[in-house]
Parts: C-alpha cells; sequence; structure tokens
C-alpha cells in the first residue's frame, strides 16, 4: 500500500516491534481464512457463522464531512432512523441507536430480524434540557426512546435494503416494558424484593446466545433511573431477549450489576457456557461468568438456565489469574468491616454491587473495557480499553488475553497489549469490535464529540470504522473504512451470514448542538429536514472469494 498506509502500522506498547506483531497475528493469519477445530464455540460473533468478507478496497483518508463516507464502489442504505414507525401499532426507532444483532428469517441472507439497542437521547429527540434537569414530558421521552428495537428488514429486487413495517416480529422493548428476574439477586431486600422490574434503557452493546437470542447491555443506566425516580439497583444488568418472542424478556442478575458494555459468549472446553462482558468505566474491571451446567444444542433456548446458575469471575492481571467474585471470596476480605459486612451478606448482594465486590476479590482495575470479542480461529480474546486520561491513556489500546490451554474456562491466562491507539496506528480510542472469517479485525473508534478535531485528537477527525487485515501483504495495517458524520460514534458493526451486508449504526450525529435552529449535523440529509438523525445503515458492495 501507499507509505500513508505504511506508517499506520500497528506497534506494541511493548516496543517489540514487527516481532510482537507477528505473534500477535499468529494465531490467526496462519489458517489462511479457515477456522480452526476449536472455532465452533465463536459463531456467536455475529450470531450464525462466521464471515468470510475479501475483496480489497482502497482506504478512505480521516474526514470532517458531515456524511458517512465509504470506499469507492460501496453504497449505504440508511434501513431505519430515529422515529421512523417500525409496525402497524405506531411505534417508534428509538434513539442513541448502538449495537445491531442480524437474525435471518428461514436461513435468509436477505430477510431477517435485527435487533437495536437505543443508549440515550440528545436534543433531537427529547429538545433542550434546562438546568440539566428534564421535565416529567422530556422523562416520559426518553423513556419510551431508549432500550431496544425489533424490526424487520429486507433487501429488495434493486438490492435496497428497506424496513418492513408490516412485520408481526417488529416492537419496542423500553423504560415501561416488564421484565423478569432470574439469578442470585431475584427479590433480595437490595433490590426492593422485586422479581420483577419495569424498563430496560441505556442499552450499550450485545451479543448473540449459541441458542440465538440476543443479551442486551444496560450501561449508564443511572441518570435515566434518577431523573424517572426509578430504583437504580434495578438496571446495570445483562438483559435476554428472544426476537421472535415477545413474551421472553430476562434480566441475569447471575452476570453481574455494572456499567456492562457487552458479552461475548462461547464455550469451555468441557462444555460450559463462558461470557465474557467488560465495564465501560474509568478504573473499571474486565469480568467472565462460567457457567455451573452444560451447554446443550439440543435443548434450544431452555439452555437461558445456564446464565442463571454460575460463577462470576474478574481478571487481576498482575497474577493472570480469574478472581471468583463470591460471596466466600467478598466475606474474607471484609472481615474487619462491619459496616460492608452489613453490606454484604449474600451472593446476590455481591452481584448487585458488583463494582465494590470486585475490587474487593482482587480484580485489576483497567482503562474503560469496553466491546469484548473471542477470536474465532485460535480462543483468544480481545477486548477494547478506549482509554483513560486519567492515567495519560489517551489513544486507548486493545488487550489480548490467551487463556491457559486456548481453554475459556481456564482461571489463568496471560495477555499482552495487541494494538495501540495513536498516531502511528491512525485512529483513537477502539469501542467495539467484530472478526471476519479470514480473521481481519473490524474496530469502530469513540473519540468523544468534545475532543474529536481537536488537540491531540486532530489527525482523526470524525470518529470512523477501520480494518486491521492479520494475514496476506498489508497484515498489521490499519485500513480506514468509514468515516462518520459531525460528532458521531459509528458502532455496532455486524455482518449477514453471506458477508454481503454489513449493518452499522450512526450514533448521535450532531450531539454537541445547542439551538435545534442551527445544528450542528444534519445527516441523513432528509429533504425538508434540519436535524440529525441517528440510524442503522445497510453498507453493500462486499465481493466474496471463492
Amino acid at each position: 500500500m501507499s507509505k500513508t498506509i505504511d506508517r499506520k502500522t500497528f506497534l506494541s506498547y511493548l516496543g517489540t516491534g514487527a516481532t510482537a506483531l507477528a505473534a500477535a497475528s499468529a494465531g490467526l493469519g496462519v489458517l489462511d481464512g479457515k477456522a480452526s477445530a476449536m472455532s465452533g464455540t465463536a459463531n456467536h460473533l455475529f450470531g450464525f457463522n462466521t464471515n468470510r468478507v475479501s475483496g480489497y478496497f482502497d482506504p478512505i483518508e480521516p474526514t470532517k464531512e458531515d456524511a458517512l463516507v465509504l470506499p469507492k464502489n460501496f453504497k449505504y442504505d440508511v434501513v431505519a432512523a430515529f422515529g421512523d414507525v417500525i409496525n402497524k401499532k405506531g411505534d417508534t426507532f428509538g434513539s442513541g441507536c448502538d449495537y445491531n444483532a442480524f437474525l435471518p428469517i428461514d436461513g435468509s441472507n436477505v430477510r431477517g430480524l435485527l435487533v437495536n439497542n437505543h443508549e440515550y437521547s440528545t436534543i433531537f429527540s427529547i429538545g433542550p434540557v434546562t438546568d440539566g434537569k428534564m421535565t416529567n414530558e422530556q422523562i416520559q421521552k426518553e423513556l419510551y426512546n431508549l432500550g431496544m428495537s425489533v424490526i424487520e428488514v429486507y433487501r429488495d429486487e434493486n438490492g435496497t435494503w428497506k424496513m418492513d413495517t408490516n412485520s408481526k416480529y417488529a416492537r419496542r422493548i423500553n423504560g415501561f416494558t416488564k421484565i423478569d428476574l432470574t439469578g442470585p439477586a431475584k427479590g433480595i431486600p437490595a433490590l426492593e424484593g422485586a422479581q420483577t422490574v419495569t424498563g430496560t434503557f441505556a442499552n450499550c452493546s450485545g451479543g448473540v446466545t449459541l441458542w440465538n437470542t440476543v443479551l442486551s447491555c444496560e450501561e449508564n443506566f443511572e441518570s435515566t433511573a434518577e431523573a424517572a425516580g426509578l430504583p437504580l439497583t434495578h438496571y446495570g444488568w445483562v438483559v435476554e431477549v428472544d426476537p421472535f418472542d415477545s413474551k421472553y424478556m430476562k434480566k441475569h442478575t447471575a452476570l453481574g450489576r455494572f456499567n456492562h458494555e457487552n458479552t461475548a459468549m462461547g464455550l469451555a472446553s468441557d462444555g460450559r457456557v463462558v461470557v465474557y462482558m467488560g465495564d465501560d468505566k474509568k478504573d473499571a474491571c474486565v469480568y467472565k461468568f462460567i457457567s455451573k451446567g452444560k451447554y446443550d444444542k439440543s435443548k434450544g433456548r431452555a439452555n437461558s438456565a445456564l446464565l442463571e446458575d454460575g460463577t462470576l469471575y474478574v481478571a487481576n492481571l498482575k497474577s493472570g489469574k480469574w478472581m471468583p467474585v463470591t460471596i466466600e471470596e467478598v466475606s474474607k476480605a471484609i472481615q474487619e468491616d462491619p459496616e460492608l459486612q452489613q453490606k454484604f451478606k449474600t451472593q446476590g448482594d455481591v452481584v448487585t454491587y458488583c463494582q465494590e465486590a470486585a475490587l474487593l476479590a482482587g480484580g485489576t482495575p483497567t482503562d474503560r473495557p469496553e466491546d469484548i470479542e473471542i477470536s474465532p480461529f485460535d480462543n483468544t480474546v480481545f477486548i477494547c480499553h478506549t482509554n483513560n486520561d486519567n492515567h495519560g491513556n489517551i489513544h486507548g489500546h486493545i488487550t489480548r488475553i490467551f487463556e491457559a490451554g486456548n481453554d475459556l474456562g481456564a482461571l489463568e491466562f496471560d495477555f499482552e497489549i495487541f494494538a495501540a491507539g495513536g498516531r502511528q496506528s491512525g485512529f483513537s480510542s477502539p469501542d467495539n469490535l467484530a472478526f471476519d472469517s479470514n480473521g481481519h479485525l473490524w474496530v469502530v473508534t469513540d473519540i468523544s464529540s468534545s475532543s474529536q478535531n481537536k488537540g491531540v485528537h486532530k489527525s482523526f477527525m470524525n470518529n470512523g470504522l477501520f480494518v486491521i487485515p492479520t494475514s496476506g501483504p498489508d497484515k498489521g495495517k490499519a485500513l480506514q473504512f468509514a468515516s462518520g458524520p459531525v460528532e458521531c460514534e459509528l458502532t455496532g458493526p455486524f455482518f449477514t451470514p453471506d458477508e454481503q451486508t454489513l449493518f452499522l449504526s450512526i450514533q448521535h450525529p450532531g450531539e454537541n448542538t445547542k439551538d435545534l435552529n442551527n445544528p450542528t449535523s444534519t445527516w441523513p440529509n432528509r429533504p425538508g429536514e434540519k436535524m440529525a438523525r441517528c440510524a442503522v445503515v445497510a453498507i453493500s458492495g462486499f465481493k466474496l472469494s471463492n
């Protein structure tokens, strides 16, 4: 590639240059695009089979344009934007679209259900907030517009992706939806005895289970819950929904309560289910849950019960061990503290106040662990540590965990810094990750809107989507595939099983707008409108190899 691309070669923080890069890529690249025998546990990455995106694109340069910029020969369709009607009932698509999951209908690559998370509101969805306090009307709008949308999407005969508003499946799940609790915190005093809670919101990323339901993660829930006068302990959980069954919704308390970013599900070598989770907060920890029972494919959705009983662990990066976050371990740590002994009496209390319990159990504070994904090629685990300016980690990095014996159920691990954000890599603040079945890594970035195009972030311009080949002539080079509109994040990359389409969320364009008459972004530039709308797009133009 050109010199412009060459200078974007990834360098390890460890300073070992090409050697570290080769080692970091070895488990992926040597497979030449064919998954290893152990990769069957990682089909969750896109919900079905791992993908094979081939073809080469001409990388784009960073841009400040108020547009979604793609390489030549690629195009996008806006499938659903904030406020669009999604069904016959008249429900509308929510605000702050984030994670996407595409579940085919009858095995189709061109028709399926798209599940989308709605994380938070902007001035375009609830209007200006005066003195930092929402009105009652704004609170009601926020509770409606956050949560999740289930929509039916299809590609028409002209190759254009559209939403089918006549779908029998299309619906909203939001701050008014009743959801059952499972696990150790169900009915405990810390949750006011609740066995069912009202609503889900602040839904960030998520994951698809081995049994084809969707897990949605409640992240920065505090402000919405407080504004609405709702119990804080009812939020901050992982929510499971079945897109094809509107009655099936659960919050799994065994997975812990914190500022959840996403889930990544795989199998231990003995068949137990393992769920990796990040806590998107400065100085927060990395977790994994290991079920007590074993996965049985023939049981289908009944495997969900595995998420109700198991052990939650937190990573200690200094010792390379997964520390159990249990009442037994926490009790040992608080023997001399009567106040904490009152707070932590049961495992339900431990999972409810998980961030505090994890530190007591020996968890290592890290730099905003956001998306976590399991490599479908070698069972290594990739973690986006987005940034932490408290520690001078301005541009973030990607950590790669090697579980002992390549077993996701192992309790010891090693790790390396796989990639560092910064000038040398061409991007800053990695957020969501995805793999294609050539083993290439797709990364979206999350430079905050207040920092974009300023100071040390000037050279990166708007947030983007990057591809990091792990084999072939461009191995280890960050190639920019997309650049988003002004003040947006690109989130939730998710391929159809045939890899002909990539779904991507354009989150909060123009979020720094103070005056609706003078928006900082007007994307997607709908005729007659002068406002920005978050949206999900379907990107086409991928060429498949033989």
